[in-house]
């Protein structure tokens, strides 16, 4: 599928809103050896748009695992349930850190739904370069 374009003032401005790190993992761009993606949370496969309100940062990781989904399941409870919106929910709402600062770990269904459909705690290349930035006192964020 062909890139959508996306003015660069627009793309600018989610930069920014998004504070340079991807809304699932919170990889900084700095510290990723990537570029982060503006991606679509409502792809327009699902009939999601280009409007602004409607994209923000996701890691190439994180951009490729989501796709075109809109809801998982909560491995909890088997429900389906929408995916973690890094626009209008808040992270630390729904997920939180383990202990060891390398495991992302669901507090609420669309927490864990998210967790499952994005592999954000089972990827072991995601989890090895996360294990090093603990190492080097880079992660996990705080806020």
């Amino acid at each position: 599928m062909a890139r959508t374009y996306i003015p660069i003032e627009i793309e600018r401005r989610v930069r920014t809103i998004a504070r340079n790190r991807c809304g699932y993992c919170l990889s900084p761009q700095h510290l990723v050896m990537a570029r982060l993606e503006i991606e679509h949370i409502i792809p327009i496969a699902k009939g999601g748009s280009n409007d602004e309100s409607n994209l923000w940062l996701a890691c190439p990781l994180c951009n490729r695992y989501k796709s075109d989904k809109i809801v998982g399941v909560d491995p909890e409870t088997g429900e389906k349930v929408k995916l973690f919106n890094p626009r209008t929910h808040l992270w630390f709402e729904h997920f939180f850190w383990s202990e060891d600062g390398v495991r992302i770990v669901g507090k609420t269904p669309i927490g864990r739904a998210t967790i499952a459909a994005l592999h954000l705690s089972d990827d072991p290349d995601a989890l090895e370069v996360r294990s090093y930035w603990v190492l080097a006192g880079w992660h996990p964020p705080v806020d």
